[in-house]
Parts: structure tokens; sequence; C-alpha cells
């Protein structure tokens, strides 16, 4: 799995599994429900149209650190700021910088992986972006 979340954390501008990159696709990987479940969770948190942006095929609508930063919990914050270090603020921040391109990476047709494993998928789908 390291080595998926440090290929992917190349293609979308991170590259270790230590940078914000790989740590927030760490938190994606870990997410309940994974990628889709991310997805549905922004969604009814009310950011339907910026997420909706980032997986469609258009231009990916910016998101603010207060926005994305109030859908996932101080836990979760937390843990994700352990991944590379920094505080709840630098998380956020480097939500909204970095989630919109890692969600429009994993969804490159405009749509979710379909299926349970979803990881599998997005590993195959890391094996197209590398060609």
């Amino acid at each position: 799995m390291g080595g998926i979340l440090g290929a992917l954390g190349g293609l979308v501008g991170g590259g270790s599994n230590n940078s914000p990159v790989g740590a927030i696709l760490q938190m994606v990987l870990n997410q309940q429900g994974g990628l889709g479940g991310l997805v549905n969770n922004l969604q009814k948190g009310g950011l339907g149209d910026i997420v909706g942006s980032w997986v469609g095929t258009g231009q990916n609508l910016p998101v603010s650190a207060q926005q994305i930063g109030s859908m996932f919990s101080a836990d979760q914050l937390s843990q994700l700021t352990s991944m590379f270090g920094g505080n709840a603020d630098q998380a956020k921040a480097a939500l909204a910088e970095h989630l919109p391109n890692i969600v429009d990476k994993l969804t490159p047709n405009g749509a979710l992986p379909q299926g349970d494993d979803w990881m599998s998928q997005a590993g195959d789908l890391l094996g197209g972006l590398l060609k």
C-alpha cells in the first residue's frame, strides 16, 4: 500500500507518505466506505456541488480550509497531523489544497470506482495513470 500512496502522491503533488498528500491518501484509504464513503459524507455535509466538481471531468471547484475542516472530526484531524506533523489548522489547509486533486485523480472518468474493493480499483487506476 505504501507504494500506491507514494506513486499517487507524486501524481497529485506530494511524494512521500510523510507528506500531507501521503497522509491524506492514507486517510482516504482508511475512511469508512473508502472513497465513496468520503464523497458521500462530504456531499451530506453540504459540499455536494464542490465535491461533484472533483469527481466530474471539468474544473475542480476550490474548497476553503474552514469548509473542509468542518467535515472531519477533531480525532481525524489529529490522526492526519500525526502522519505528517503540524497542527489542526495545517491539516485543514492541506485538505483544502490536496483533497480536490486526490479525488479528481481517483475518479478520472467522472465517476466513483464501482464495487466493494475500491482500493484494488484505485491501484488499477494508478497503474493506468502511470502509463
